[in-house]
C-alpha cells in the first residue's frame, strides 16, 4: 500500500483519520484560498482540496495525497472562520433558526501515476432559534473562533441544533470518511484490509 499524506495540519482533520486506523503523515500544503470571481462554493472548495493534495506532489511523489477544504452558505454567502467573539457571536446570532450548509471538498491524489478524485459533500445545519444569551454563553464557554460556522458540533456546539441532515457526519468536521473510504479503496487502499 501507498504511504499517505494527510495534506492539513488541522487536528480536527488529523483526528478524523485516526479513525481509519491507516498509518500516515501530514503536511501543510502552501495554497492560495482565495476565492475566483463567479466562482461557486461547491467549486471553490472542490478546487482547493484538488490544490492542496496536489501541492505536495513534489515532496510526496509516490503517495496518496488527501485535500480537503470547508466553506460554511449562509443567506447564499460564503461566511468564514470568526477569529473574534465579537464575530462569532454575529455569526450565530445570523444563522440562528436558519439552515446553514456546509461544502467539503475532498480529493485524493496519487502523486505516482497521476490520478486524481475530487467530491464535494454537502451538510445541512439546521439551527435553534436561539437568544442572544445562549449563543454568548456558547460563544464563550467553546471558543470556537477557527472553526467555519462559529461551533464545533463535536461539543456543545450539538446544542444549538434542531437537526443535522446529510450523508456523513464527520463531513461536518472537515473530511467526509464515507466517500474517502471509497476514494481509498480505487487505489488499492481498504481501510479493512491492511
Amino acid at each position: 500500500m501507498k504511504p499517505i499524506v494527510l495534506a492539513s495540519t488541522s487536528p480536527f482533520r488529523r483526528a478524523l483519520l485516526e479513525k481509519l486506523g491507516m498509518p500516515f503523515i501530514t503536511a501543510s500544503p502552501l495554497t492560495d484560498e482565495t476565492p475566483q470571481p463567479g466562482e461557486s462554493a461547491r467549486e471553490l472548495v472542490t478546487r482547493l482540496a484538488q490544490a492542496k493534495a496536489q501541492a505536495l506532489k513534489e515532496d510526496y511523489p509516490s503517495h496518496l495525497i488527501i485535500g480537503s477544504d470547508q466553506v460554511c452558505v449562509l443567506e447564499n454567502k460564503i461566511t468564514g472562520k470568526p477569529h473574534t467573539e465579537e464575530y462569532a457571536v454575529a455569526q450565530l446570532m445570523q444563522a440562528r433558526g436558519s439552515i446553514v450548509t456546509f461544502y467539503t471538498g475532498l480529493a485524493l491524489y496519487n502523486s505516482d501515476n497521476g490520478h486524481l478524485q475530487t467530491a464535494c459533500e454537502p451538510f445541512d445545519v439546521h439551527f435553534r432559534h436561539l437568544s442572544e444569551d445562549e449563543i454568548r454563553a456558547y460563544v464563550r464557554k467553546e471558543q470556537p473562533l477557527q472553526c467555519a460556522g462559529s461551533f464545533m458540533c463535536e461539543g456543545l456546539g450539538i446544542a444549538l441544533f434542531e437537526r443535522l441532515e446529510g450523508r456523513d457526519p464527520n463531513t461536518l468536521i472537515g473530511l467526509p470518511l464515507i466517500r474517502l473510504c471509497e476514494m481509498l479503496r480505487n487505489e488499492g487502499a481498504n481501510p479493512l484490509g491492511h
